[in-house]
């Protein structure tokens, strides 16, 4: 079986609704699990974590998303969703790492694939775990 590595766009709308948060697009546990760690580590860094309904869409809704390398393109886009963050400031750029509970970012597996397929995608800027910013690197044409 072949696999292939393809950018995974992160959709947030806040409504007014009772308070949860849902992920869909086929996210597989440890992706449903993010909203456990996005929680923590936005409320750990002193940013408010929305009081309303939160629904995360990640697109393309079907292919199957694994791995907990989306919690921080998650929790960025909770927080400009929230306006913690400005919308503009997001344009082009791609995020990738695992949320440690105290808001430290954790490494995740094939960082140079992931960054090489941003880059591809259009993203001139990635933000990566310290651990994976070395490999990162390697990556012509993208900031990390």
């Amino acid at each position: 079986m072949e696999h292939s590595i393809a950018p995974i766009e992160v959709e947030v709308r806040i409504s007014s609704q009772l308070p949860r948060i849902d992920i869909v697009g086929l996210p597989e546990a440890a992706v449903r699990e993010s909203s456990s760690r996005v929680r923590a580590a936005i409320s750990t860094i002193g940013e408010k974590f929305p009081d309303r309904r939160i629904t995360v869409n990640l697109a393309p809704a079907g292919l199957k998303k694994s791995g907990a390398g989306l919690d921080l393109p998650i929790a960025v886009g909770i927080l400009a969703a929230a306006g913690a963050i400005e919308q503009a400031a997001l344009d082009r750029c791609a995020f990738m790492a695992e949320l440690a509970l105290d808001g430290r970012l954790r490494p995740v597996r094939g960082t140079l694939a992931l960054v090489i397929a941003s880059r591809d995608d259009g993203c001139t800027s990635a933000f990566v775990a310290e651990e994976n910013a070395a490999e990162a690197s390697v990556a012509p044409g993208i900031a990390i």
